[in-house]
C-alpha cells in the first residue's frame, strides 16, 4: 500500500476509558475498533510517519480509513493548470484587489481592468470581453447590477470561457455559481429566479432598475471583502483543478448569500431557467 495520511481536517485522539475517535472533516466523532493492533503503530501510519502497515490487522484499518475516505495519498495541492491560470478580473479594486492577491497565492495569473478601461472596451461587446483570451472571466461589483451589463458575459460559456461574479446589494452580497459550459446557470438565471422565489419581486426588479435613494453608504469591510475574495479563489481554483465539490449543493448549481454584517454564508441551489417554447401561430 503507499504511503498515506490523515486527510486535511480529519483527526484521530485517544478517548480515556474508549480507545481511540476519528473526527471526521463534517466534524463527527466515530469510533475506532482497531482489535489487537497497536494503536501507536496505527497513529504513527496515519500521521504519515511510517511508510507501511507492520501486519495484517494494521492493514485492515488503514485499508477502512482509505474506503472511508479519510486518508490522503499527501498534503500537496493540485497545482493550477498552466491552460487555465489567465484570469480576466473586471469590476471595483475593493473587490478585485484582494481576488487578484489570492489568486496569485493559488498559481494563477490575474489580470485586473480598470474601470475606465472597462467602459472603453464596451463590457457589452462579447469579443471586448474575450480579450487577450482568458480562460476565465470574473465580475466583482460593489453594487447591484444594473439591467443588461452581463447579458454578453453570459455568452461567455459558449465560448469556453468560464464566468464567474459577484456583488453587493446593500448588507448582502451574492456570489454566483460558476458557469463553464452552455447550459450552466448564468446571470440571467439567477435574476429570474430570485424574482420567481420573492412575493415581492416587482420591489426588488424596480430596485435593480433604480433609481435608488440611500443614505449614508455601506462600506466593505477588509474581512468581508477578503471572505468574498476567498469564496471566489476557491470556486475557480476547484474549476481550474478538478477538485470535487465540498457540501450539499454542487458548486455549478448553488448560489450564495453573505450577510456583510456578521460574515454569514447560506447556500441556495439555483438552476437554469429553460428557454421559453414560442406559441404557436394560429391560423388567421
Amino acid at each position: 500500500m503507499s504511503r498515506s495520511q490523515l486527510a486535511p481536517g480529519v483527526e484521530v485522539v485517544a478517548v480515556p476509558g474508549r480507545g481511540l475517535a476519528v473526527r471526521t472533516a463534517e466534524g463527527e466523532f466515530l469510533s475506532v475498533r482497531t482489535g489487537g493492533a497497536d494503536e501507536d503503530a496505527l497513529l504513527s501510519l496515519l500521521s504519515g510517519a511510517t511508510a507501511a502497515p507492520a501486519d495484517e490487522e494494521l492493514d485492515r484499518l488503514v485499508r477502512a480509513f482509505e474506503q472511508a475516505g479519510h486518508l490522503t495519498d499527501g498534503p500537496r495541492r493540485p497545482e493550477w493548470p498552466a491552460a487555465r491560470r489567465d484570469i480576466r478580473l473586471l469590476g471595483d479594486p475593493v473587490l478585485t484587489g484582494p481576488l487578484a492577491a489570492q489568486l496569485t497565492a493559488l498559481g494563477a495569473r490575474p489580470r485586473a481592468t480598470p474601470a475606465a478601461a472597462v467602459s472603453e472596451a464596451s463590457p457589452d461587446r462579447l469579443d471586448d470581453l474575450l480579450h487577450e483570451d482568458p480562460a476565465a472571466v470574473v465580475w466583482c461589483l460593489d453594487g447591484p447590477v444594473p439591467d443588461g451589463l452581463w447579458d454578453a458575459a453570459d455568452r461567455l460559456p459558449e465560448r469556453g470561457v468560464a464566468w464567474l461574479r459577484c456583488h453587493r446589494e446593500g448588507w448582502q452580497a451574492y456570489v454566483e455559481p460558476l458557469a463553464a459550459a452552455p447550459g450552466d446557470v448564468t446571470s440571467a438565471h439567477v435574476r429570474a429566479r430570485r424574482l420567481a422565489a420573492t412575493p415581492a419581486h416587482r420591489e426588488l426588479a424596480a430596485y435593480w432598475s433604480g433609481p435608488r435613494t440611500s443614505g449614508a453608504p455601506v462600506r466593505l469591510t477588509v474581512p468581508a471583502a477578503a471572505l468574498l475574495a476567498a469564496l471566489l479563489a476557491d470556486d475557480l481554483s476547484r474549476w481550474a483543478t478538478g477538485a470535487p465539490d465540498t457540501g450539499g449543493v454542487p458548486a455549478r448549481r448553488r448560489l450564495r448569500r453573505v450577510d456583510l454584517r456578521t460574515l454569514t454564508v447560506t447556500e441556495h441551489p439555483v438552476l437554469p431557467v429553460p428557454e421559453v417554447v414560442p406559441m404557436p401561430k394560429k391560423d388567421a
